[in-house]
This record gives structure tokens, sequence and C-alpha cells, in this order.
């Protein structure tokens, strides 16, 4: 367990992984004050909540995650890492359409259900195509 926790990759995952929570609470946090304090429509609350949480997981993945590409240039780097977030929601909304609608699965627990798949995606995706020394 303690060769498992030291692996560079494990380490890189759970920092992803601590990003990826603090960016969850922050999307929560907004989408409840637009909706409780603000009285938005759900739909506009919920894309300009995830909007604010993509900025927020980008500029904590690439401090604490993943190095930066020296040969790409941050606005392309946050293109491709908004493109990825976007893919990732449509997979999480997928998941949940068919848990949800097709399969009977309870809400919160096809949520973590996708959750689950989609972290996974979001990882390997973002390693691939952002982090520095990856292929």
């Amino acid at each position: 367990m303690r060769a498992a926790l030291a692996h560079p990759n494990t380490r890189q995952f759970l920092k992803f992984a601590l990003v990826g929570f603090a960016s969850l609470a922050v999307e929560y946090l907004f989408l409840g004050y637009f909706l409780q304090a603000l009285s938005m429509d759900y739909l506009l609350a919920t894309t300009i909540a995830f909007i604010i949480s993509i900025v927020v997981n980008y500029i904590l993945s690439m401090k604490y995650v993943f190095s930066h590409k020296e040969d790409m240039s941050r606005k392309r780097e946050f293109t491709i890492f908004a493109v990825l977030s976007a893919i990732g929601l449509g997979l999480n909304d997928l998941y949940m359409f068919i848990g949800v609608s097709l399969l009977n699965v309870g809400t919160m627990a096809m949520k973590l259900i996708s959750t689950f798949f989609v972290t996974w995606y979001n990882y390997f995706s973002r390693r691939k195509f952002l982090d520095a020394g990856r292929g």
C-alpha cells in the first residue's frame, strides 16, 4: 500500500481528486446562491456555476496537478481543458439519463456512479492532452 501511495501517478491522482472536490464545492455554492438568492432559472444557474467551476478547476489543476506544456499557449491550454470538461459534462448527463430514466436507478446513487466514471475520463484525458511529458 505504501508503495502505491508513493507512486507519482497515485499522488497526482490524489491531488486531482482534491482539486475536483474543491471545484465541486465552488460549483454547488454558486449554484445554491444563484437559485436561492437570485431566483435564477435552474438551467442558467447550472450553466454559469459549471463555467465558474471549470475556471477554478483549471487554475488549481494547472497549479497543483499537471505541468504546463511549454509549447502550448495558456489560451490553447484552457480551450482544451474546457472542451474536455464539456465532454465530461456530456458523459455525466448521458450516464444520468440512462441510469435514472431508463434503468430506474435513484438520482443520488446514479450521480455517485456517474461521478466515478467521469472522474476517470477527466483525469486521463487531461493527463494525456495537458500534462507536460505525458502522451
